[in-house]
Parts: structure tokens; C-alpha cells; sequence
């Protein structure tokens, strides 16, 4: 499986295409919010000749979903979630507009996946984990013949997600990294959704979060 990434609106937010030699792909938390964005995306899809199969969100904070509409007319996908997100996403339209962003609302979620369901585009098989905490029901998607993690804003280099924000919770967030992602082998990079990548080795040696936690520490 092969993975590109590109840096979408205010926020800064990584939207990642994942694809495989068959020339299907998945998009994963398109955060495309100007023509320019939507055209970045999809000279890429266009230029390796791509076959767009799966709109995937890890979870559905404003930044995560604003290409949510543009991705699934473009290429007549359903949206696919957890379903304890649905309510998040049914809160952008209202919230929007406080950041000064033109939001074309996106469709609902047809399709839910939970902790252990798998889901497939070519001949490549994504893994669910449940990893709440960032957001009330966030997924990370794993890939592991190719030891990739498509982590959303769970985990990032030398930090964590936010747990101020609504339905948000500092303990469960920090339970959901060390129960689901720590066991993975140290060479498991980890794609996050901000910033640069990271694996799963460095994390825990170095994340200040985690070894605060560990220890015994109270960090929240």
C-alpha cells in the first residue's frame, strides 16, 4: 500500500490518498476547502490514474470533513465512519461559519465500522481500531503487511490529540493509545493528522505524554 498526503486548509490538516497496485484507492479525512485544494487532489487521483473506491473519516472534526461533499459527488462515494461520529459531524454546519468557513455540508455516513471490522479497496485490507478520546469515536485504520497507521488526531510526533474539545476525554484518550496502538512493533509508522509522521518505536520512547502516563503520572 502506498500513502500520499497533502496539507488542506486553515488548519493545516493531512487528507490521505491510500492506494495499492490495482490503481484503487481510499481517501481518508479529505480536507479540501478551496478549488485550488480540490484540484491538488484531484491532479493526483487523475495523474496515477487512480480509481477512487472508499471516503473514509477517522473521525469528523470541521478540518477532517470539509472535502467530505466535494469528494463523494466527484467520485459518487459514501461516506464511511464510526458511527458514535455522526453527531459530530451533524455539529460542523453549525460551528462552521465561526471560523469564517464556507462549508459544503457533507453527506451523512451510509456505512459504519467499529473496533476490529476490516475494510477493503483493491486488493488491500485496512484494519479498524476504536481509539476514542481526541473525539467521542475516533478510528485509526491499520494496514499491516506494509506497517502503516492512518491515525486521525490520536496520536502525533511527541504529542497527543486535544481532549478540549467536545466529547473529549484526556483518560480515555491515553487508554486508547497505550491499549491499541502501543503493542504494534516499533516500525509502525504512524500518519497523523497534523504535522509530520512518526512511528511507533519513537513514540515510546520519547512522547512526554506517554511516559507520563505510564509512570503514574497525572497529566489531565
Amino acid at each position: 500500500m502506498h500513502v500520499a498526503k497533502f496539507v488542506f486548509n486553515a488548519f493545516q490538516e493531512n487528507t490521505y490518498v491510500l492506494y495499492d497496485d490495482t490503481h484503487a484507492c481510499a481517501i481518508v479525512d479529505p480536507g479540501c476547502n478551496s478549488p485550488e485544494e480540490e484540484q491538488m487532489l484531484t491532479d493526483f487521483i487523475e495523474g496515477h490514474q487512480l480509481k477512487p473506491e472508499l471516503l473514509l473519516n477517522t473521525h469528523c472534526h470541521v478540518d477532517h470533513v470539509l472535502g467530505n461533499a466535494f469528494v463523494a459527488k466527484k467520485y459518487d462515494l459514501e461516506l464511511i465512519t464510526h458511527k458514535g461520529e455522526a453527531e459530530q459531524l451533524e455539529r460542523v454546519a453549525q460551528y462552521a461559519p465561526m471560523y469564517g468557513i464556507i462549508y459544503q455540508k457533507s453527506p451523512a455516513p451510509s456505512k459504519f465500522l467499529d473496533e476490529g471490522d476490516t475494510i477493503t479497496f483493491g486488493k488491500t485490507e485496512l484494519e479498524v481500531l476504536f481509539c476514542p478520546g481526541h473525539s467521542p469515536a475516533s478510528i485509526c485504520f491499520v494496514h499491516r503487511p506494509s506497517k502503516n497507521i492512518i491515525a486521525g488526531d490520536v496520536l502525533f510526533q511527541g504529542s497527543i490529540g486535544r481532549v478540549d474539545l467536545p466529547g473529549g476525554n484526556g483518560d480515555t484518550l491515553m487508554k486508547s493509545i497505550v491499549e491499541k496502538l502501543l503493542p504494534f512493533e516499533d516500525d509502525f509508522k504512524v500518519y497523523p493528522g497534523h504535522m509530520g509522521e512518526t512511528t511507533i518505536g519513537e513514540e515510546r520512547r520519547s512522547n512526554p505524554f506517554i511516559l507520563a502516563y505510564l509512570s503514574g503520572q497525572k497529566i489531565f
